[in-house]
């Protein structure tokens, strides 16, 4: 499943407590990520033991709507965890 992606940090490190990301396949990324093998981010976060939490998934999305919601600066305000 190709499409974009918004990852819950369980607790905030530093100012981050959310990522967003694209791909050609969404859960074998996230899945990478969880594992500290994906983003640089992710490895922080996971090295500082937070957990990882898959929130939300933009399905059929390609690198330009992923850019649209990096841009927007407030991922929270996407998160179904953050904003039940």
């Amino acid at each position: 499943m190709t499409g974009v992606y918004l990852l819950h940090f369980s607790s905030k490190y530093k100012h981050a407590a959310h990522y967003i990301g694209w791909a050609k396949k969404i859960d074998k990324r996230i899945q990478h990520h969880q594992h500290g093998t994906g983003a640089r981010l992710c490895a922080v976060v996971i090295a500082a033991g937070i957990e990882i939490i898959k929130a939300r998934v933009w399905e059929g999305k390609d690198k330009t709507f992923e850019r649209r919601l990096k841009n927007y600066k407030s991922a929270s305000d996407l998160c179904p965890i953050c904003n039940p």
